[in-house]
Parts: C-alpha cells; sequence; structure tokens
C-alpha cells in the first residue's frame, strides 16, 4: 500500500501520483531476507521522491538500507551489475560511494517476479537535496565548486576501469551518436533498436529535425569528441545524488543508475546542464542559466585534474546537444516500460528538442561564451 501522502516527482515542478508502488515493509523483509548482512527490518522510515523506481530506507537490526526496486522492463540483473561493478571499482580506488549489500551466494541484485531488488547500505554523509527536483540548482557557488571538485575525483578513481559501454536499456546516459562521423545515421541506429521509441517518432519529422540541430549545433563535435580518452563516468551530476559533510565538501556520491562510458567532458557538460540551468523556468522566460555556478563548478574540477583549452573548448560544443541521448533513453522509458504519451510528447518537444533551441537564445548563448572565457 503507498504511504498517505507519498508523491514523486513528475516531469515538471508539480509533484504526482507515483507510477511504480511504494515499497512495505512486508516486502522489504521478503527481500532483505535474501541479503544477510542487511539484518531484519524494523521499519521504514522514507521513500524516495524519484518517479522511475522506487525506493525507501529500511531501518533494520544492523542500521539503515536503501532498498531500491526497479520493473524488469527498465533494469536487469546483469543491468545492475553494470552500475554495481563500477561502484566497486570507485571503492576500491577511494571514493566514497553506496556500500553494495550481496546475497549469500554473491549476487548484487535479486528477482522477485517482476521486480528487481537492491540493497545498498545507508551512504554517510547528509542528504541536503534529496527532496528536491532534479535541474534545480546548488544552495551556493561554493557547493557548486565543492562538486567540481568531486567530479573530478570520481574521474580520477575511474580510470582503468575498463569494461565495455553498457547494453542497450532505458535510462542511461550513453554517448554513442554525437562522436559518430554521420551522428544522424547513428541517431537512427539507436532508434531502431529500441521499437517503442522508433513507433513514437514515426508521427514526427526526427530526422528532420536532429539533422538541423547535427547541421548548426554538432558540426565538427565528432572530431572533437575523438580526442577525448574513453571514461566511465557517472553521467546524471545534479545535487541530490550527492551527500554532503558539515564543512560543505561532497561526502559521497550515489545514484550510479544513468552511468555508462562516455567520456570526462561529457560528464562535466551534464553535470554543467543538470545544475547551472534551471530547466524548470523555461516556461517563464529565457533568463534561466547561473553562469558563474558553471564557472565555479568548473574552477573545482580544475584544482583536481587540470582543463586544457581544448577541453574547454569541448564542454561549450558538447553542451547544446549533450542532454539530447539521454532523452531519447527517456523517451523509450515512458513508451516501453509505461504506456505514458503525454511524458514522451513532453520529453521530445521540450527537453530534446526545446532545450537545445534555448542555446542559440541571446541567455543561452552568453552562458557558452562565459564557459568559453573560463581559464584552462
Amino acid at each position: 500500500m503507498t504511504p498517505a501522502g507519498h508523491l514523486v516527482h513528475g516531469m515538471g515542478q508539480a509533484l504526482e501520483a507515483p507510477t511504480w508502488p511504494a515499497i512495505t515493509i512486508g516486502e522489504a523483509a521478503a527481500v532483505l531476507a535474501r541479503f544477510p548482512a542487511a539484518g531484519p527490518p524494523i521499519g521504514l522510515h522514507w521513500h524516495s521522491p524519484r518517479p522511475f523506481s522506487a525506493a525507501a530506507l529500511v531501518r533494520t537490526g544492523t542500521g539503515t538500507v536503501l532498498l531500491k526496486r526497479h520493473h524488469h522492463r527498465l533494469r536487469s540483473i546483469a543491468g545492475l551489475a553494470e552500475e554495481h561493478a563500477f561502484i566497486a571499482h570507485l571503492a576500491a580506488a577511494g571514493l566514497s560511494v553506496p556500500e553494495v549489500l550481496a546475497t549469500a551466494d554473491g549476487a548484487t541484485a535479486i528477482a522477485i517476479d517482476a521486480w528487481r531488488y537492491e540493497a545498498h547500505r545507508q551512504a554517510p554523509g547528509a542528504d541536503l537535496y534529496r527532496d528536491r527536483l532534479s535541474w534545480t540548482p546548488f544552495f551556493s557557488h561554493a557547493q557548486a565548486h565543492a562538486a567540481g571538485v568531486a567530479l573530478a575525483r570520481l574521474h580520477l578513481a575511474a580510470a582503468g576501469f575498463a569494461a565495455p559501454a553498457r547494453r542497450a536499456q532505458p535510462l542511461v546516459a550513453s554517448l554513442t551518436i554525437l562522436p559518430a562521423r554521420d551522428p544522424l545515421a547513428a541517431a537512427e541506429a539507436y532508434v531502431a533498436a529500441r521499437p517503442a521509441l522508433a513507433a513514437f517518432l514515426t508521427t514526427r519529422p526526427w530526422r528532420a529535425q536532429l539533422g538541423a540541430l547535427f547541421a548548426t549545433l554538432g558540426d565538427g563535435l565528432p572530431a572533437v569528441l575523438a580526442d577525448q580518452p574513453p571514461l566511465w563516468t557517472h553521467n546524471d551530476w545534479h545535487p541530490s545524488n550527492l551527500l554532503w559533510t558539515d564543512d560543505g565538501s561532497v561526502r559521497t556520491v550515489i545514484d550510479f543508475g544513468l552511468a555508462d562510458r562516455t567520456c570526462a567532458v561529457h560528464d562535466i557538460a551534464t553535470a554543467i546542464e543538470r545544475s547551472a540551468i534551471r530547466w524548470l523556468d523555461l516556461p517563464q522566460g529565457d533568463d534561466i542559466a547561473d553562469p558563474a555556478a558553471a564557472l565555479a563548478l568548473l574552477a573545482g574540477y580544475a584544482s583536481r585534474v587540470p582543463l586544457a583549452a581544448a577541453d574547454i573548448a569541448a564542454i561549450v560544443r558538447l553542451l547544446p546537444l549533450v542532454h539530447l541521448e539521454f532523452a531519447l533513453s527517456e523517451i523509450d522509458y515512458f513508451t516501453a516500460v509505461v504506456i505514458d504519451p503525454a511524458a514522451a510528447a513532453l520529453t521530445w518537444d521540450d527537453y530534446a528538442i526545446g532545450h537545445v533551441a534555448w542555446f542559440r537564445s541571446a541567455a543561452g548563448q552568453a552562458l557558452l561564451r562565459r564557459i568559453g572565457e573560463a581559464k584552462p
């Protein structure tokens, strides 16, 4: 039974009824019995407002566990194992990430009926943003700087993780279209591999729309990205995926659901796109960017990993299009996992196309100029 009043983040600023039923104490007991280190559940004390899966903090005999449930069309056991392997690599390299619990036979995810479950020990740090929407800014430029420092540390820790790119699945921020010599052909291949996405796009002039974007904003971008070393990255670097210390630094990085093999500048551009542009305010006008927040994040990053002029230029070139491939993946979720044509249409019209169009506005161009002027 869903807790009274439990709502989740929607596609705009309003909270909505959840797509997925909330985790119950009986369900938690049945699942955590498979994870010996979890201990017996005592009670639930928080249900996540994030919309694409169900998650809850469970008090147990050994502490607090984050229990997360996915529909099988969203995540398979193998798909979760990809995330968990990356988390394990980062932990071994000294980065503070959630401890993923395992079953008696060593599995880090289990299947029960249509659901796939994972369990993490509650990670250390203050969850200052846990009820904040995506695409909302840091509380301060100092926190944006600290987030940049943490992102650089993650990239240093990710070095040497040589797993291939993730298998095709919804809600993963991959990077296969923009680096291709023919981005439109790569987009066609991406869409063809996802039948529900392809069916949705049949009523739209999507090839012409993407072709125009690639011609005006993507010209030369494949060559720029070809010079970037591949790297497994977080790909969802917004404030609510970071836990904080009292001194304002990042204590723990959480939620690797979108992680994949991309490159460092893709992750940096994504971080700016997620936190320095108030996309949810776009209907009220174009003045939605905070260039100082973007520059603070870049300065924090560069304090740990130097950024060359070519890196800054690549971030500027990539930023207008960086959300495009994930938007397609999100539409795949809304058409293949849940049947929500209105959300799919909003994602295409307002996010995939509308966000790119904003970068042509005076405010969008000003943001790109300010980033381009950043000192390496």
